[in-house]
């Protein structure tokens, strides 16, 4: 029986080099904390770090979209929402929901598509067929 798709959430202070010289978050340090988030998301997915590793079978970024739609800035508290978001046959997506915490107000949405690879050569695998099985999407 299907279940609900993996989500995740995590949480980062607003660091000094996360801002420019005006104290606001810069556009790159929202993708670093996704980046963040989608590692540990992927982890829920059985693609944990030491895992990978050692089968050598990477999620591989193929696509992000993103929308910034206010601004974060030094010491301000993120919640980071990810969530799978879609299956196909050799691709999969996450979306992202940034969001500060003293307000509530959702900052910056994203998603993004990868496909998972083995490496060193490069080659794209199809998704776990146990994936769609699992997860109502």
């Amino acid at each position: 029986m299907p279940s609900t798709p993996p989500q995740i959430e995590t949480r980062e202070e607003v660091m000094f080099f996360d801002t420019d010289c005006g104290g606001v978050v810069h556009n790159l340090a929202y993708l670093r904390m996704i980046e963040t988030c989608r590692t540990r998301l992927a982890a829920l997915m059985g693609l944990d770090l030491r895992g990978m590793a050692q089968t050598a079978e990477f999620p591989v970024l193929t696509r992000t979209e993103i929308d910034y739609k206010r601004p974060a800035q030094l010491g301000d508290w993120l919640l980071i929402r990810g969530r799978l978001d879609a299956l196909s046959r050799a691709r999969f997506w996450c979306a992202f929901e940034i969001i500060r915490e003293t307000d509530g107000l959702t900052l910056v949405t994203a998603r993004q598509g990868l496909a998972l690879v083995k490496m060193p050569q490069g080659k794209p695998l199809r998704l776990p067929s146990a994936w769609s099985q699992l997860w109502n999407l």
